[in-house]
């Protein structure tokens, strides 16, 4: 017996009905194909028609999108996309109630506004926000140093911290350091190269020169990491699964006063010999449960990148469930 077929009606009385719709409608539409319902605007009144579920959930949406309406603000795709999300999580919005504004927005860079685009997304910057360590651990292409950086760039900029220091283990990725040429600084820059990426989209060339030739930003091997105590600092441990379990500890016990550390990291990326001496991969169990510690997992629908790229995540993923996958050499 098919589920039966119901109604909802909302108001939508004294709004400007072009942000909410979008144009051609192109808003509607989008919700019609993710929740399989019809809508239809008549005159101030929004229908919805479906299944019950799906209904509820649709005009979830819709409200939120309403309210922001009302507030004057426009909708663009991210935050339509944002809502979806959320809302097929379980989610009326970000978790971050008091952390993050409604719109998701983490920081106005110099050069562009960076926004949480998922939920997951949005926990784990109320994670670096609010708690001292956070861990972000998932595929590639779901925002995790991107928003890492955003974080610490916010912090700095709020006087919360003083400094901000970027790390990665010095793990060739099948690829040989000892035939690069220069010196050993010259030989690690380009491996570092994501993280001068991810600054220089948020920050002018200029200032983000002068803030490293003042040393408020560094960029560093994780092997530099040793013996300091870094105060009132961020701190970011990026491509995590390829730290020893010897290093996260030495990466972790660098934390003064004052400091937040954020690590990331994608275990199915290891590059070690032996993937089973991950750090990351180790130190979940050991640090579960400690208050001021979080752990936000990604999967392949929080990637953001190019739309190809979630489903050749997924079809690696396929392929390791399958036991097919290429042995490591």
């Amino acid at each position: 017996m098919a589920p039966p077929i119901v109604q909802e009606t909302l108001s939508i009385d004294g709004i400007d009905a072009l942000p909410l719709l979008g144009q051609s409608d192109a808003n509607l539409r989008a919700l019609e194909q993710r929740f399989n319902v019809i809508l239809a605007a008549r005159g101030e009144r929004l229908m919805i028609k479906g299944e019950a579920d799906a209904v509820n959930a649709a005009a979830s949406v819709l409200r939120a999108l309403i309210e922001r309406v009302r507030g004057g603000r426009q909708i663009g795709p991210e935050d339509l996309e944002y809502l979806l999300n959320a809302s097929e999580a379980g989610e009326s919005g970000p978790p971050a109630a008091g952390v993050l504004p409604d719109d998701g927005i983490v920081i106005f860079g110099d050069k562009r506004v960076v926004k949480v685009r998922t939920p997951v997304q949005a926990r784990y910057v109320e994670g670096m926000l609010v708690d001292d360590i956070a861990f972000g651990i998932g595929p590639a292409g779901t925002g995790k140093t991107y928003l890492a950086v955003a974080v610490a760039l916010r912090l700095l900029r709020e006087k919360v911290v003083e400094k901000i220091v970027l790390a990665r283990p010095a793990v060739e990725a099948g690829e040989s350091l000892g035939f690069l040429p220069g010196d050993l600084q010259e030989k690690v820059d380009p491996y570092l190269r994501p993280l001068y990426d991810a600054l220089q989209d948020m920050v002018h060339y200029e200032k983000l020169q002068r803030f490293m030739q003042l040393g408020v930003i560094e960029v560093v091997p994780l092997a530099y990491m040793r013996g300091r105590t870094l105060s009132r600092a961020f701190v970011i441990l990026d491509e995590a699964q390829n730290a020893t379990l010897t290093q996260m500890k030495m990466f972790l016990t660098r934390l003064g006063p004052g400091s937040k550390a954020a690590i990331t990291g994608d275990v199915t990326q290891i590059d070690l010999e032996n993937p089973e001496k991950s750090g990351l991969i180790q130190i979940q169990s050991i640090l579960s449960g400690l208050e001021g510690i979080r752990f936000v997992y990604f999967s392949e629908k929080d990637v953001v990148r190019h739309r190809l790229v979630r489903d050749i995540i997924m079809a690696f993923d396929r392929q390791r469930t399958a036991g097919t996958e290429t042995p490591r050499r």
